[in-house]
């Protein structure tokens, strides 16, 4: 073969590469038996298919503080993120070393904080926690930063309880078997974890005080209180607990034409998103600024000025 035209063939097959690596992209989002990974999943889905030359895949993470990290170094190109997690790692304060690059690109539905008992545990209250088994999530998962600052601004501290660092499958397992007192899921209303709990076991979640919800609040600006409904779940009883707005996030320095693409092309195709997540009727422009100390990406803000 003449020399210049296999080096050129070769220089192609390089830029193909290349450019085939270039647009495959992850999106951060949860365990398989939270929200997160299948909304991740058909997010990823009508990106790939509306947006050209754009492949998209569904990554199963931590959750939370792993997307964060990993959308700031880039190694994930969105992720799914509960909002104090994201207010932390912009002001660079813990679990985060420094501040971290990252931008709302807008909010998604609101994350309740669910401590789990059995029907018959002698647990009643959260300050009834003190002295428990206590699972507060996988470790680097919202649920673990969300349950750590809520019962410490409540009071109780690690050395107050047997902290376990479950995910919400091993959460729901372990107090399906007794092994452990409680458990934390901080996720939407209707969570699988917790919906197929429920299906086998009785089991109950503990309701916080109008106190301890202003407590709350007064010491985590992202949370808000909120009631559920009896029967959200199976044989459960009504409760009132915090809540936290979860963020689709990314790098803040996103090229400004693909964050505004990603944004129009969801909210164009959120019916189709709405018939497959039904907290997702939360997702409204309305909703897209709901995380207050992080300006929402230059190219999302572009999109919902033209919807003004």
């Amino acid at each position: 073969m003449n020399h210049m035209l296999k080096s050129g063939l070769i220089g192609l097959a390089c830029l193909f590469s290349f450019n085939t690596l270039a647009d495959n992209y992850t999106i951060g989002t949860g365990s398989q038996s939270g929200t997160y990974y299948p909304l991740g999943g058909i997010l990823a889905k009508i990106w790939s298919e509306k947006i050209d030359n754009f492949d998209m895949r569904a990554e199963v993470t931590a959750a939370s503080v792993e997307n964060t990290i990993k959308v700031s170094s880039k190694k994930q190109l969105a992720g799914i993120a509960m909002g104090n997690v994201v207010l932390q790692a912009a002001e660079g304060t813990k679990p985060f070393p420094r501040k971290m690059d990252v931008a709302p690109l807008f909010a998604l539905y609101p994350n309740v904080v669910q401590f789990i008992v059995r029907a018959d545990s002698d647990i009643h209250s959260i300050q009834d926690l003190k002295g428990k088994k206590i699972s507060l999530g996988a470790p680097g998962s919202g649920t673990r930063v969300s349950s750590t600052n809520i019962l410490a601004s409540l009071g109780i501290t690690d050395d107050d309880i047997k902290a376990q660092s479950l995910n919400y499958t091993a959460t729901t397992n372990a107090i399906a078997a007794g092994q452990i007192d409680a458990g934390a899921i901080v996720g939407s209303i209707g969570v699988g974890a917790i919906t197929e709990l429920a299906f086998t076991q009785d089991i109950r979640i503990l309701s916080f005080t109008p106190e301890e919800l202003e407590k709350v609040s007064a010491d985590n600006a992202s949370y808000q209180a909120i009631d559920v409904p009896a029967e959200s779940y199976k044989g459960v009883n009504e409760f009132n607990a915090p809540a936290v707005w979860n963020i689709l996030v990314v790098n803040k320095n996103m090229d400004e034409d693909l964050a505004y693409q990603m944004t129009k092309v969801a909210f164009e195709n959120m019916d189709e998103i709405n018939q497959i997540i039904s907290v997702t009727k939360f997702t409204t422009l309305e909703n897209m600024d709901k995380l207050d100390g992080v300006p929402l990406h230059p190219g999302a803000m572009k999109y919902l000025k033209e919807q003004m």
